[in-house]
This record gives C-alpha cells, sequence and structure tokens, in this order.
C-alpha cells in the first residue's frame, strides 16, 4: 500500500474486491473503455449498426455548442437504450429540499454534533437516508446549490438513481460506498471523494453504517482551480483523479429508476438493467479522488494564509475568481511560520462557510466539533478559533510542527447566502445550542503602556 493512501481497516472481503477494481487516470481526459474485445466503435461515434447489436446513446453534460475545452459529452454503447421504460410517477423523499424560498434566515453561527446513522431493524439506504442541512437557489433556474448530509445502513437493491437537477460531490465519513454507474464501479472510502454528474445513473452498495456528506450544484461542473504563481504542479494533480472502465450487466430483471427533477422526485420501472454499458467514450463521466494525495501549500515564513490554497475542486460562477461551491481540505501538514498565530484567523467573509469532519480533531476547535458533525458560518458573521485554541497558541513556543496528523476537515465554501432546513434546525436534535459559548471567554486583553498617550489627546 502506497504510504499516503489513507490506512482505514477492511475487511478481507472488502480489500479483495477493491483490488479487483480497475480504473482510468488523469481529470477530465478523453478516455475511451470497453468490456468487450471491439464493442467501441473506433472510427465514428454513431455507426449504423453498431457492434454485438448495442445501441449508441449521447450523453451531453453540457451544451451542444460550449467551447471546445469546456465542453463535456460521453457516447455509451448499450444493450438497450434508457427510453424503454414505464411512465415517471411522483414519490415523496421528504428529506431531501431544493425550495428554500419559504426557509427562515439565520445568521447565527451553527454547529451539529454528529448526525445519527439508523440501526437495525431499520433499513434505509442512500437516497433514502439523504437530509439537506443548508441550501440557496433552485435547480428550476439552474442556479444555486445545495449541502446534504446521509445516513443510510442499506444497499439500493434493484434501484438505480440520477440527479436531472445538477452535479453532486460525495465525502464519505464512515463506512465504503461500492457504487455501481452507467460508465463502471468505483469503491470510495472515507478520506476519498467522488462526484457524480448531472444524469448519470447510479446505485449504491453498503457494508453496514454509513455516513457522509454531499454537495449538490445546480450549475457548472467541478474543475481544478487554477494555480496561478504555484506554477504546473501543486493542490490537486489531475494524474490522480480515478475513472470507471466500462462494466456492464445483462438481466432482465425489473429495476426502479428513481429521479430528482426540478426538486421534486419520480419512478419509473423498466424490466433491464440500467447499468448496461459494454463500451464507451468522452470525458462526461463519474470520478473519485484520493485527498491524502493532496500536495499542500503553506506559508514557510509568517503569517497565516487563505484557506483558498487548500482548494481542491471548484465549481466557479460567471464571475472570475468567484465560486459556486469550492471544495478545501485541511489535510495533515507542517507547521513552520516565525512569530504568528498559526490556526485560523478571527474572520468575517462575503462567503458561506460549510465545515464537516471525516476524521480526527479539527486544530482550531478541539471537542465540539466531532467527525459526522458540521458546522454553518454564514455570509458576514464572525467566527475563528475559540477562546482555549486562542489561549493556548498565542503563548506557546513555536517551532516546526505536524498540523492535524489523523484529521481530515474540510469546507464546502459558495458565494451564496444559505438558509439552514428546519431539519438541521429543529428537526434532527443535532443542534449545538451552546455553540456561542465556544467565544465568550475571549475577554479583552487591551493595555495602553504607562506614558503613551492617545493621538487625538
Amino acid at each position: 500500500v502506497h504510504p499516503l493512501l489513507h490506512k482505514a481497516p477492511h475487511s478481507p472481503a472488502m480489500a479483495a474486491a477493491a483490488k479487483k477494481l480497475q480504473y482510468q487516470h488523469g481529470f477530465g481526459n478523453e478516455f475511451a473503455t470497453e468490456a468487450l474485445p471491439g464493442a467501441l466503435p473506433t472510427d465514428q461515434n454513431s455507426p449504423q449498426q453498431c457492434p454485438y447489436g448495442l445501441y449508441a446513446e449521447q450523453l451531453s453534460g453540457t451544451a451542444f455548442t460550449v467551447v471546445r475545452d469546456g465542453n463535456q459529452r460521453s457516447w455509451l454503447y448499450r444493450i438497450q437504450p434508457p427510453v424503454v421504460h414505464r411512465p415517471f410517477t411522483k414519490i415523496d423523499i421528504n428529506g431531501w429540499m431544493s425550495d428554500f424560498s419559504a426557509v427562515e434566515p439565520d445568521p447565527n453561527q451553527l454547529r451539529w454534533s454528529p448526525f445519527d446513522i439508523p440501526q437495525a431493524p431499520a433499513s434505509v439506504d442512500f437516497v433514502e437516508g439523504i437530509h439537506t442541512v443548508a441550501g440557496a437557489g433552485s435547480p428550476v433556474t439552474r442556479s444555486g446549490m445545495a449541502i446534504h448530509v446521509y445516513c443510510c445502513n442499506a444497499s439500493m437493491n434493484k434501484k438505480a438513481f440520477y440527479n436531472a437537477d445538477g452535479d453532486i460531490l460525495v465525502v464519505p465519513q464512515t463506512g465504503t460506498l461500492h457504487i455501481t454507474t452507467e460508465l463502471g464501479k468505483l469503491d470510495v472510502d472515507p478520506n476519498e471523494i467522488v462526484v457524480l454528474p448531472r444524469g448519470i445513473r447510479f446505485s449504491v452498495a453498503v457494508d453496514g453504517p454509513t455516513r457522509g456528506y454531499f454537495v449538490e450544484v445546480y450549475n457548472g461542473h467541478f474543475t481544478l482551480p487554477n494555480l496561478g504563481p504555484i506554477g504546473a504542479n501543486g493542490l490537486a494533480s489531475a494524474r490522480h483523479f480515478q475513472y470507471p472502465v466500462a462494466w456492464y450487466e445483462d438481466s432482465a430483471a425489473d429495476y426502479a429508476v428513481v429521479s430528482k427533477f426540478q426538486g421534486r422526485f419520480f419512478v419509473s420501472q423498466q424490466a433491464h438493467s440500467p447499468f448496461d454499458v459494454v463500451a464507451w467514450h468522452g470525458n462526461y463521466a463519474p470520478y473519485k479522488y484520493n485527498l491524502a494525495l493532496y500536495t499542500v501549500i503553506n506559508s514557510t515564513s509568517f503569517d497565516h494564509l487563505d484557506p483558498s490554497i487548500f482548494t481542491v475542486l471548484t465549481c466557479p460562477t460567471t464571475e472570475p475568481g468567484v465560486a459556486l461551491c469550492d471544495f478545501v481540505i485541511f489535510p495533515p501538514r507542517w507547521a513552520v511560520q516565525d512569530h504568528t498565530f498559526r490556526p485560523p484567523y478571527f474572520h468575517r467573509n462575503c462567503m458561506s462557510e460549510f465545515m464537516g469532519l471525516i476524521l480526527g480533531e479539527y486544530e482550531a476547535k478541539k471537542g465540539g466539533f466531532l467527525p459526522g458533525g458540521g458546522s454553518l458560518h454564514s455570509i458576514m458573521t464572525p467566527h475563528g478559533p475559540d477562546a482555549k485554541c486562542f489561549d493556548a497558541e498565542s503563548t506557546k513556543k513555536l517551532v516546526p510542527e505536524r498540523v492535524a496528523e489523523g484529521t481530515q476537515a474540510f469546507m464546502f465554501e459558495t458565494c451564496l447566502h444559505l438558509k439552514a432546513t428546519p431539519w438541521a434546525l429543529h428537526e434532527c436534535g443535532k443542534l449545538q445550542a451552546d455553540y456561542i459559548e465556544a467565544w465568550q471567554g475571549l475577554a479583552s486583553r487591551f493595555t495602553i503602556p504607562e506614558g503613551v498617550k492617545r493621538n487625538d489627546e
């Protein structure tokens, strides 16, 4: 095992299964993969007759006329086209919200204890276990985003899901996600992430109690941040992003396909597997990334740099440098700054910041901020290190030291005004009413030495 890889415990069966999965590498590459020899047409996309009697289907992730370097699409060669299904009918999935117009805003600093994972005899799958924490905008106008948690203990059985409203970036915290998609399979462990683009059908299998976070963006796609003066290398390397190879299931079993469409949920039935793609090529596909492979950039002289240096992926807006959503991590690293308060500074931000903790103990707020929980600091709401952290870090002897060893915290940062949902504020029972007390011990330290006078005296 590579020493940088996360060493979460695995059962022998899980380890064996993980070794069997193969991946293609490279963020945004043009991929070509086939599960049967010769299944992928070589000279054209839509031949009169496809090999093996397959059907050709184009899956477009961007408009046809988007500039070439931003155009995303894949061609799929499958046993039956997805249009072979019964009509969609409306269903209720009450935990997942997309309409925030009636939600009351709350500017307070908010923090949640770890969200509950369902226990037997309850049986809750990935889609059933989703609850929205906060959001803004609307998928109908393709403008906005939402932050969710998932808490489940059962696999999706003969059920697939796709999101017509946007891409989702999933951050597992407890339990491995075994994800089957139309384009192949991915196993995603805690300390890894997976991006499932708009419209791609998938099913999630789990091994037991499972929990994590995900963000849903209603417009655009995630991309690597520009490196600027950092140069050609650093942060998340494109070569470390992994995409599935073609895998197919030839089955006449009945499948339920659940759709999220304009913030509502629908289901259709079909008598064939949605995972019947024998070959595909293109650049519109799900992918995963191991956060332990992130190259950290930090100050080696003085001052605490802005958290944007820890950006893994960004979903940009049309305004340069402003993100609909940045995915930022706070990984293990060295701190060597001289004469500097090294933890995160006190801050008021024109962006909203939701933080989660995958594992370990976050250096700026030890104790109340726990793995599986979260916090939300809204636009222009003050936040920063708690009193205990400030007292310790203001007086300690500064030597080179490892920070966040055994820890992985992350942040979803957005330019939008997020509204916390009624479930997050009341129904989940995890909101920490005393969170504000973390800062009340920050007493005035202001002193004027004898003989010093004010400038206006």
